[in-house]
């Protein structure tokens, strides 16, 4: 062994290691055998499987392997049946699953055995915070993948099509089959002719990989594009005009996806413009899209200056139309009631909505997580989502369970808003492409565990084999694979840590969600736009009370939750100022004061990240020099951020705590003065 793995670095050495830069995601080329594919089913997508068979076989020289179509009652969906020498599946696009399954099993050194896949969801999408004018909401890898400006920028190139053409296969390999591919802050002008024929354009590519295409709407479409006088749902003029233009799409679009909706949310127009409500605005779409297969998701994301708690409204405001919507009308969930933070409770709409279908929206884009910067893996954060049990039909009622037809049987979908973007590796950071790839892993099997998907991420994304009938070096996997998998899991925590541990949560500077402002607020901005509203910071203590005595939020939660969450004894710590206003002497389970335990998370933070430097450092002879180069950069500039983060924060708090930092802690070695006035924004 000592001798192979010699030999094995002198050839990486001699080679200089492969130039990579990133833009093969984890589906880089590989040495490919010759194979023998049977299979007689006749579809575009049918022989789309049979040619990554053909391009990427990683088994043995001439093997045959038969692809079949055949209806199976074990398989659900566009899930299937996969042996060693067998692909079977009730659809085409089901074969197509199983053929990136097969492959991935090649590439990562798993034994193939006899196994039916089902989809947790039958619906697994991404939202696209793309803008017509090329730039990307909340977008942190370049500009839109899907619009361009200028003279040309309705023109489809020969280059739109490759770029969209590697899209769909990346999403394709992870179960990914839809996208909505603009802004939920829509643009009218989506509806326009021109804009549409674009939208063919792109749905015709997207297709040949069993992606369904949907476009976020703009409620007021009715009055700004087609000069009526408003846009009340109730309106028949309205409602002729719906469904005219959705005969419009689906002439073009023969399966068009549907719609998703931001309305009566964060000044976006709505229903409630009208008198009318979230059940009359779906409904209406939904009359509209339902003779053509095609749904509406209702985004539950709203909350007004008027409430006294903003985690409370969607909840408030949706469960009491409980069983009202339409059939194709799906109520698309944020993981939390507040807004894509580090670490939140789970929304209470997961399991209290039991006569309607309720989708739950991740996000994979970094808005809250140092964006394209930080080392990140967000896989951690929605695996506690899914296994958290929200007790609504008992124990065991997990969010997974609650939304994916386990417990109650409507249609199923996920969303997750993407990281996707021009720059060459399409995420920004290398190690962001991680995020895309466990969220399709997790929106087909949301049972997946983190460690098993970073395991995979790692080998398809860094494997320095050619050929993977050769085992992973043992030196390879023990200095490379092993640290940097622990990086990865660590890296969810370290950045909850550093940023908002023991349930703080949204004290970023508020214009760019990228570096620490718990101080932020003006004159004339509404409160819950401001960050002490979330804090409530005072000489006695911090944290937002949600008990009874304070908003009581706690309601919202099924029992035991509810009283579990409303005892300051009982509530778990990493919510413990999600739900209290918690004294800064209170005794923490270890003993340590809230004050001092604040102290060491921050702390621990930092030096986490710092670890991983280190960790990156000594990984440099297993990555290329532009992937290893990137990733460090980007780690450096880390660690100086989440040191910022750490001074900012136990200065700022500690002029209401007005204790002292443990003397067993690292000094701030910035002053908080400072770093208010350069108002730390993205790199």
């Amino acid at each position: 062994m000592r001798v192979s793995v010699c030999v094995f670095i002198l050839l990486l050495i001699a080679s200089g290691l492969k130039a990579e830069d990133g833009s093969g995601l984890w589906l880089r080329n590989n040495f490919a055998s010759p194979v023998n594919v049977v299979g007689s089913h006749k579809s575009t997508i049918f022989n789309v499987a049979k040619q990554e068979l053909l391009n990427n076989w990683q088994g043995k020289e001439n093997a045959t392997i038969n692809l079949l179509v055949k209806k199976d009652k074990r398989i659900i969906g566009d899930g299937f049946l996969l042996s060693s020498d067998k692909i079977q599946a009730n659809t085409d696009l089901g074969i197509l699953y199983g053929v990136f399954e097969l492959l991935r099993q090649q590439q990562t050194h798993q034994t193939v055995s006899e196994k039916v896949y089902n989809p947790s969801y039958e619906l697994r999408l991404l939202n696209h915070w793309d803008n017509l004018n090329s730039s990307v909401e909340r977008g942190y890898a370049g500009k839109s993948i899907f619009w361009r400006t200028g003279e040309n920028g309705l023109v489809v190139t020969e280059n739109d099509k490759r770029i969209w053409t590697e899209y769909a296969r990346a999403n394709a390999s992870i179960g990914i089959n839809g996208a909505a591919i603009n802004n939920v802050n829509a643009s009218p002008d989506i509806l326009r002719p021109d804009r549409l024929e674009r939208v063919k354009a792109i749905a015709d590519i997207l297709r040949t990989y069993g992606l369904k295409l949907y476009i976020s709407i703009n409620f007021s479409s009715p009055k700004i594009v087609g000069g009526l006088s408003d846009s009340d749902p109730l309106n028949p003029e309205v409602i002729n005009w719906w469904k005219e233009k959705v005969k419009e799409i689906y002439t073009l679009i023969p399966d068009f996806g549907g719609f998703l909706v931001k309305a009566n949310s964060e000044g976006q127009p709505g229903p409630q413009d009208y008198g009318r409500t979230h059940v009359d605005g779906a409904n209406m779409l939904a009359d509209a899209v339902k003779p053509y297969g095609g749904i509406i998701m209702w985004r539950a994301f709203v909350y007004s200056s008027e409430e006294d708690d903003r985690a409370k409204q969607a909840y408030a405001e949706f469960v009491p139309f409980d069983g009202q919507f339409r059939e194709n009308v799906i109520v698309q969930v944020k993981n939390g009631p507040i807004d894509f933070q580090p670490r939140e409770p789970f929304n209470p709409l997961f399991g209290a909505m039991k006569k309607t279908a309720i989708m739950p929206e991740l996000q994979i884009t970094q808005e809250y997580f140092g964006h394209s910067t930080h080392l990140v893996y967000l896989a951690p954060m929605w695996e506690e989502f899914f296994h958290s049990d929200t007790h609504q039909e008992g124990t065991g009622s997990t969010v997974a369970r609650c939304t994916d037809g386990s417990i109650f049987k409507h249609r199923t979908a996920i969303a997750g808003v993407a990281n996707t973007g021009t720059d060459t590796n399409w995420c920004g950071h290398h190690f962001a492409q991680a995020n895309w790839y466990a969220y399709g892993r997790m929106a087909w099997n949301n049972q997946l565990t983190s460690d098993q998907i970073a395991d995979e991420w790692i080998k398809l994304t860094f494997n320095p084999e050619t050929n993977v009938r050769v085992a992973l070096p043992e030196d390879w996997s023990v200095n490379f694979l092993k640290p940097i998998k622990q990086v990865m899991l660590e890296s969810y925590e370290a950045s909850v840590n550093y940023m908002m541990p023991l349930g703080f949560h949204h004290i970023f500077q508020a214009s760019h969600h990228y570096g620490p402002g718990p101080w932020w607020e003006r004159d004339g901005v509404r409160k819950d736009w401001t960050m002490p509203y979330y804090h409530n910071a005072d000489t006695i203590g911090v944290g937002f009370n949600r008990t009874i005595t304070g908003s009581n939020a706690v309601a919202q939660y099924h029992e035991p939750l509810k009283s579990i969450y409303g005892n300051l004894e009982t509530c778990p710590e990493e919510f413990l100022l999600w739900f209290h206003h918690v004294p800064w002497n209170h005794k923490m389970k270890n003993g340590n004061t809230l004050w001092d335990e604040i102290c060491y998370r921050y702390d621990s933070g930092v030096k986490q990240v710092r670890q991983f430097q280190v960790v990156w450092d000594k990984a440099q002879p297993y990555v290329d020099a532009g992937r290893f180069d990137a990733v460090q950069r980007r780690l450096r500039t880390h660690a100086h951020d989440a040191q910022i983060w750490k001074d900012a924060c136990l200065l700022y708090f500690q002029e209401f705590s007005r204790k002292p930092i443990p003397f067993d802690i690292e000094r701030p070695i910035h002053n908080l003065d400072e770093i208010k006035k350069n108002d730390m924004d993205r790199p």
